[in-house]
């Protein structure tokens, strides 16, 4: 992997480290709703920030991806939010969802966009199933 294809992938992990133990510091009492339209109204302004740093400009085209874009995000926030509210792990939460989320998206990557598995694949996730049941037991 090139140097400058690690960065959006250090960011990414930054950022998740951040937002998993923000979540699980929200107060019990706050509401939850409320919680995530100021936590994007915050985003909303970083990203327009970044927009004018950004290589291409400020084109913006709508298309029905960013609206379920939006959709997905929140339903992830509040997600999270609910999860860590009642109790959820930060230790194992993120890698019960992420694990779970990559054996989803496996047959929507080889039928919609066809992607191929190779047996070093298999036997990966393979392992990840493993783990998803083992992280599952309390």
């Amino acid at each position: 992997m090139r140097p400058k294809a690690i960065l959006p992938f250090l960011l990414t992990i930054g950022g998740n480290v951040v937002y998993h133990v923000a979540q699980k510091l929200v107060p019990k009492d706050a509401n939850p709703m409320l919680t995530m339209m100021l936590a994007y109204a915050v985003a909303l302004v970083a990203c327009a920030v970044a927009a004018f740093f950004y290589g291409n400009g400020l084109t913006f085209r709508l298309h029905w991806s960013t609206i379920a874009i939006g959709l997905g995000i929140a339903a992830i926030e509040i997600g999270f939010l609910l999860v860590y509210r009642y109790g959820g792990n930060v230790s194992t939460a993120p890698l019960f969802t992420s694990v779970a989320l990559s054996l989803a998206l496996i047959p929507i990557g080889i039928v919609a966009f066809e992607e191929r598995l190779s047996l070093t694949n298999v036997v990966g996730i393979a392992f990840c199933i493993i783990g998803l049941l083992l992280i599952s037991q309390r």
